[in-house]
């Protein structure tokens, strides 16, 4: 049997009825539960662009009615959700940098090449 201790269990991109968080220990990622995850975490993220551009269109035409304005940010506020529940579990499943983070590293946005700008 494979030893598992030096392993995080993964988060899976659903929770139980009782909205508690499912997580499956870890394998190869060939197994059913790891293909199931991997495809509806795709599912999720792919939802996320189209919704961006829902977003998107419908602000810019600047004629919106404030039930659309509250249900463009429920649906926002669901995705983020779900994305965010994505990133925390791939990242959980990032190796260790090989490297100490500087912690007198100064992370001002502002300093990037870009000035921190977003840019989709």
């Amino acid at each position: 049997m494979r030893d598992h201790a030096d392993r995080t269990p993964r988060l899976l991109p659903w929770t139980t009825p009782e909205g508690n968080p499912c997580f499956l220990l870890p394998s190869d990622g060939t197994g059913y539960v790891s293909r199931l995850a991997d495809r509806l975490e795709a599912e999720q993220l792919g939802s996320a662009a189209v919704l961006i551009e829902d977003a998107e269109q419908i602000l810019a035409a600047r004629s919106w009615t404030p039930g659309e304005l509250h249900l463009l940010t429920v649906e926002l506020k669901n995705s983020l959700v779900t994305t965010h529940r994505v990133a925390e579990s791939r990242g959980a499943r990032l190796p260790a940098p090989a490297y100490e983070p500087d912690d007198d590293a100064d992370d001002d946005p502002e300093d990037a090449p870009d000035g921190g700008r977003y840019r989709p």
